[in-house]
Order: C-alpha cells, then sequence, then structure tokens
C-alpha cells in the first residue's frame, strides 16, 4: 500500500486521518519528499510553514 499525503498539510501518514489536523483528505498521488528535523532552525521548514518535525510531500496531486 502506498503512503498517502494530507492535501491540507502535506505530512505523509500511514493511517486514514492526519493526526495533526484532523482531516481525512488524503492522497496516495504525490511527489518530492523532504525530511524536517528541526523545524526551528530549518529554512525549508519556514518555507512549508512546518512547525514539527516530520516527512512532508513537496507536490500533491
Amino acid at each position: 500500500m502506498a503512503e498517502k499525503v494530507c492535501r491540507h498539510c502535506l505530512r505523509l501518514l500511514d493511517g486514514e486521518t492526519c493526526p495533526i489536523c484532523g482531516t481525512s483528505d488524503l492522497s496516495e498521488e504525490w511527489s518530492g519528499l523532504v525530511i524536517i528535523l528541526d523545524p526551528s532552525r530549518s529554512e525549508i521548514a519556514k518555507k512549508l510553514g512546518v512547525e514539527l518535525p516530520d516527512k512532508f510531500a513537496l507536490k500533491v496531486r
């Protein structure tokens, strides 16, 4: 089974609902992967609006 991505916060998920924003609006069609380890020191995290460390998709269809 392919990993799903939350269409709202772009977080890669294992379940059927996003634990951060609570939505079930998910997609299996995504590309690009960024892993944020320390959001407070990451310029990419700031550009993406990420405040928690996790794996994120760069583009979701």
